[in-house]
């Protein structure tokens, strides 16, 4: 005989009633899981083991294509990338303040951060112009991981990198910042370039 239901079931309560209990219980606003902690992360080193750290842009790409897929059939196009952004926006907040030293000046900030982001294999950043009056910054990034090697299809398409860079300058500079891509390797650049601006 084949065993339909593997749970230790509520008595009473019917399967679908308990998942609907469960439910509720994973989305509630109290639940842990609906706020990013960086420690959340957890012990990659530990976990991994000889698998170590890295892995393939492949597998990378396919989660993040897929992941992009399935929230732009949910909620439109736009919708979609909008919430790349603020998920970008979100990583580089908190990889900004848990990896990069905040309180150096700006020039070592951007030394270090263009070491960590060679270092993890994000990309080549370059700063092409740096307004220190107004905060306006242009930066540039190569081999980007969201990108490099796409077929042109004359568009923009690292959204999340736009959130992830104004992250990263609103914890350094503790202005908000509007970072739009303006050229990219889908759009037939072989390069990112972002452009900063502050607002509010």
């Amino acid at each position: 005989m084949i065993k339909q239901n593997c749970r230790d079931a509520a008595p009473g309560v019917p399967l679908e009633e308990e998942n609907q209990m469960n439910q509720g219980n994973i989305l509630d606003n109290d639940n842990k899981h609906d706020v990013f902690e960086w420690d959340s992360l957890g012990d990659i080193t530990g976990g991994r083991g000889e698998l170590g750290e890295d892995m393939p842009v492949l597998v990378y790409r396919l989660l993040l294509f897929t992941l992009l897929d399935v929230l732009s059939k949910a909620h439109g196009r736009e919708q979609a990338n909008d919430y790349f952004r603020k998920a970008g926006y979100l990583a580089g907040s908190e990889f900004a303040r848990n990896t990069l030293d905040l309180s150096v000046e700006f020039k070592e900030f951007v030394t270090n951060l263009q070491s960590s982001l060679e270092t993890l294999k994000i990309g080549v950043l370059h700063t092409e112009s740096y307004d220190p009056d107004n905060g306006s910054i242009v930066l540039t990034v190569e081999k980007d991981l969201d990108c490099s090697g796409l077929k042109n299809t004359s568009e923009t398409v690292c959204n999340y990198d736009e959130g992830f860079i104004s992250g990263i300058l609103e914890a350094y500079t503790g202005q908000k910042y509007l970072v739009s891509e303006v050229d990219c390797w889908a759009n037939g650049d072989k390069l990112c370039r972002f452009n900063g601006a502050v607002v509010g």
